[in-house]
């Protein structure tokens, strides 16, 4: 009988999957409204939109604002976000623990997100990744992001496996969409961030989880296919 493994290598979204980051936007955002003389936008109102970016988090703080408007602010809020990125965030409960386990395990695992690669690199010290982290591709780290199957291929190419031996985790629709695209497995991450009307059973993930402690175990990572057929 063949021993359940975990799977030669991991890939994780950042924002949603590993990092519960929706405090600090909300701090940032309320940086901004404070600044404008606005009220602060809630962390229910932020919290579902922050895995679809800058710019779906500045309509959610100044929903009155054109999109033009609104697109002037993205550098101002990414400033604001740098000056004090971590100082709210929290790990999701059991990603610590799931990460402990891979390493137990010597899998390699990394992170691809579409946040700007020079901030997804200030928060691997915190949690002491800087080491552990096999490879970080940012959103701007090459020409396409998610959900274009290129950051995860060229991760995977980076640290020497095969796509298809390769998990990708993340929380949002284009996570799936590309991990599909990529010929990877994938996980979808029920306890990231959603919009009320997101229907993750219709993503087609590998496996769709509601925690990360789940991933602990080496039997709720999905099965690796046979490996492609060489003509």
């Amino acid at each position: 009988m063949t021993a359940v493994r975990f799977p030669p290598a991991v890939l994780f979204d950042l924002d949603g999957t590993l990092l519960d980051s929706a405090p600090d936007f909300v701090a940032t955002a309320g940086d901004m409204l404070a600044a404008r003389g606005r009220p602060p936008v809630s962390l229910e109102v932020l919290r579902p939109v922050v895995s679809k970016g800058s710019r779906a988090m500045l309509a959610a703080a100044f929903p009155d604002l054109p999109d033009d408007q609104r697109d002037a602010l993205v550098p101002e809020f990414l400033q604001r976000y740098e000056a004090l990125i971590g100082r709210h965030a929290t790990l999701f409960d059991g990603v610590a623990g799931m990460l402990a386990a891979l390493d137990a395990a010597d899998v390699r695992w990394g992170i691809v997100t579409n946040k700007p690669e020079y901030l997804a690199r200030l928060i691997l010290p915190q949690h002491g990744w800087q080491a552990r982290c096999a490879v970080l591709v940012g959103g701007d780290s090459l020409p396409e992001r998610k959900p274009h199957p290129m950051p995860l291929l060229h991760a995977a190419q980076a640290i020497g496996i095969a796509p298809w031996q390769c998990v990708y985790v993340g929380d949002d629709e284009r996570d799936i969409i590309a991990a599909r695209a990529a010929g990877m497995p994938s996980v979808a991450a029920l306890w990231g961030y959603r919009l009320a009307e997101d229907d993750p059973a219709s993503w087609n993930a590998d496996v769709v989880l509601d925690d990360a402690h789940s991933l602990q175990q080496a039997s709720r990572w999905p099965t690796l296919p046979a490996p492609p057929v060489k003509n």
